[in-house]
């Protein structure tokens, strides 16, 4: 690139604020953003306000990473912004991308999440009950919270996207490597491609070994200690590293902790849910076949999978607001 930097903006949404981290991360290589592009809007470490945002001429912002999903009205209105303002518009990092761990609310509804969060939390003292609404009069000045959007939304499914970066957050080598190619000059891949990831899944980068076993029974991570060197899920845990994509070095089940699917799926049209589901449940012994009455069958297999506790929070823990499953109706108690 020459000239005058191109801009750089990063905002944070509907998220943890990991992704911020993630980029903070790259230690002393942010002194290669700085000298390739003037990095002008990041709310939570830069003062820009969103009316300098909106006094610019559309397309003057060259990247945009755009992290977290569209829970509010808010949210939805600074996608909007910012992709008008910006060359190239990243849903950067899991919720942007998929809805991640947000999304999961939208299998309950806006009144549960309201009344679980300010009223029957375990840790919540609220003796007035009071909930949060969008406007309120606090000693003669009116007060505005953002409107819950209906359900929440992944970034792609509300404004047009250039490309997704996946992670819970993008691994810090990952955000590099995209920023250094952007700022070569280098062709870009085309438009819609996913970019900081792998075609690969995450146990061609893990080093356990897969010695051909097939599990008893899924654990939970507290269930049992894994032994090292030996495939998470041949041990029962369920990880979903067979069905998710890579670019992250295989960095959970390192420390033994089950690849939760971050990435998201291999097959970007593929259901993620039901392909990390089928990998795990593949790796589970269903005892002898033969001779065995069919409901006993299903009653073993039942029991071999109970270690699943929230199969939704499990297999589409990132991907819950684009599948078919987000459409059904809202959650009910049995």
């Amino acid at each position: 690139m020459h000239g005058a930097k191109p801009k750089l903006a990063m905002y944070w949404a509907a998220s943890c604020g990991g992704c911020e981290v993630s980029l903070a991360n790259i230690h002393e290589a942010i002194l290669e953003v700085d000298a390739h592009f003037d990095f002008m809007f990041c709310p939570c470490l830069l003062d820009t306000k969103r009316k300098d945002i909106e006094a610019l001429p559309d397309g003057v912002i060259y990247l945009t990473l755009f992290n977290g999903a569209l829970r509010t009205e808010e949210n939805l209105e600074m996608a909007r912004l910012l992709r008008s303002k910006s060359q190239l518009f990243v849903a950067f990092g899991s919720c942007a991308a998929s809805g991640g761990i947000p999304a999961l609310a939208n299998q309950h509804g806006i009144e549960h999440v309201l009344e679980t969060t300010y009223r029957t939390a375990p840790s919540v003292e609220n003796p007035e009950g009071l909930i949060p609404g969008t406007a309120h009069d606090a000693q003669g000045h009116e007060l505005e919270l953002p409107a819950f959007l209906p359900r929440v939304l992944a970034v792609p499914q509300a404004v047009p996207v250039d490309y997704a970066m996946p992670g819970c957050p993008p691994e810090p080598g990952q955000i590099i490597a995209v920023l250094r190619h952007i700022a070569s000059g280098a062709p870009l891949p085309a438009a819609g491609s996913l970019i900081g990831c792998s075609a690969r899944a995450v146990c061609d980068e893990c080093a356990r070994e897969k010695r051909g076993q097939l599990a008893k029974a899924l654990l939970r991570p507290h269930d049992a200690l894994p032994e090292a060197g030996w495939c998470l899920v041949e041990q029962g845990f369920t990880c979903l590293g067979a069905s998710t994509r890579a670019g992250c070095a295989a960095l959970c089940p390192a420390v033994a902790m089950p690849c939760s699917g971050c990435y998201g799926p291999l097959d970007r049209d593929a259901d993620s849910g039901a392909a990390a589901l089928s990998a795990v449940a593949a790796a589970v012994d269903p005892g002898p076949g033969s001779g065995q009455d069919e409901a006993e069958l299903h009653a073993r297999l039942r029991q071999a999978l109970s270690g699943v506790a929230d199969p939704l929070g499990t297999f589409y823990r990132y991907t819950l607001s684009e599948t078919v499953v987000a459409e059904r109706p809202t959650e009910v108690e049995p």
